[in-house]
């Protein structure tokens, strides 16, 4: 199967992280392995008052599986008052959801109505527990499963419908099932990749944007853990290459080109910053080459004719051959 055409859904920010609008096709530049591509469509959409056809959707999920009692409960808080916002009048479509012990809360709920999807999420407060997790390395291994595969899940249901998807995961993220003396056999290292490119491949079809918004607050600030996922974020080229740490939460959402937010007490200002992305970005399309061989991982690096401003968008995608 041929990857193209594709369609990159990019956010400018100024100096100071504000949004930036009134750019023109001709400020951007588009690279393909550091090759430049044409640009063969191109659409902005700016200000809350402007509208994409198809509009953007919003996806709040509360990670139930990787967080304890306490995150769960800061982070229905911080959800709720979020969607109160305004007096429940949201600026666009969004549904609620959650990863539990025994999968996703996915029923349909979407509305721009957030006094009802705070009812909503309180009608499913008894299913919102913690997973009972087994001891050890099998425990990690479950949930890290048990979480791909809900994203996985989401990915398909959302590719069956068009339009850029904002899919923000509330969570200190999975486990990444790496250990300083943790040797790799080669059926792992297939097993990681080959979940590394479905996963790219399953969000850049559904048009999503994660975004990781860890709800440890400040009391997590500066240790390792908020960090580690950097090392990471180079695309996989082969299997030989591949770590479980290249299927961090974090990781994925930066590749994605979405947000990992950390380190604040300000659950509910975090996950607006998110959501403001949906105000002002720009929606690139460009026919991408057939790769030589199968699964053959392409960096993207999208430029901005004008100082001070940076594009953020999908960072790679892997081509197929024709």
């Amino acid at each position: 199967m041929a990857s193209r055409p594709i369609t990159l859904d990019v956010a400018v920010t100024d100096k100071s992280g504000a949004p930036v609008a009134g750019l023109q096709q001709q400020d951007f530049t588009l690279f393909d392995n550091k090759q430049p591509q044409k640009i063969t469509s191109f659409h902005a959409v700016e200000g809350k008052t402007a509208t994409a056809d198809p509009p953007v959707k919003v996806i709040l999920l509360l990670d139930t599986v990787n967080g304890s009692f306490t995150n769960v409960a800061f982070m229905r808080t911080a959800v709720s008052k979020f969607l109160g916002r305004n007096g429940g009048q949201l600026a666009y479509p969004a549904a609620v959801s959650a990863l539990t012990e025994s999968g996703t809360i996915s029923e349909e709920n979407l509305s721009r109505d957030g006094n009802a999807l705070i009812a909503y999420l309180d009608r499913q407060e008894a299913r919102l527990h913690v997973i009972r997790r087994s001891e050890g390395a099998y425990g990690d291994r479950e949930r890290l499963e048990l979480s791909l595969d809900a994203l996985r899940q989401f990915a398909r249901h959302e590719a069956e419908t068009p339009g850029r998807k904002l899919l923000v995961w509330v969570s200190p993220g999975w486990p990444l099932l790496d250990d300083p003396g943790l040797e790799m056999t080669s059926k792992a290292e297939e097993w990681v990749f080959e979940n590394i490119v479905s996963l790219s491949d399953a969000l850049r079809w559904a048009r999503i944007t994660l975004y990781a918004v860890d709800p440890l607050g400040t009391g997590d600030a500066g240790r390792l853990r908020t960090s580690a996922y950097k090392a990471y974020l180079k695309g996989v080229k082969k299997a030989s290459q591949a770590l479980p740490g290249n299927l961090a939460l974090q990781v994925l959402s930066n590749q994605s080109g979405g947000l990992v937010l950390n380190s604040s007490n300000d659950l509910e200002g975090q996950i607006a910053k998110c959501v403001a992305d949906a105000s002002s970005f720009y929606v690139l399309t460009f026919d991408a080459l057939p790769g030589d061989g199968p699964n053959e991982y392409h960096a993207l690096e999208v430029r901005i004719g004008k100082a001070g401003l940076t594009a953020r968008a999908r960072s790679g995608y892997y081509a197929q051959p024709r």
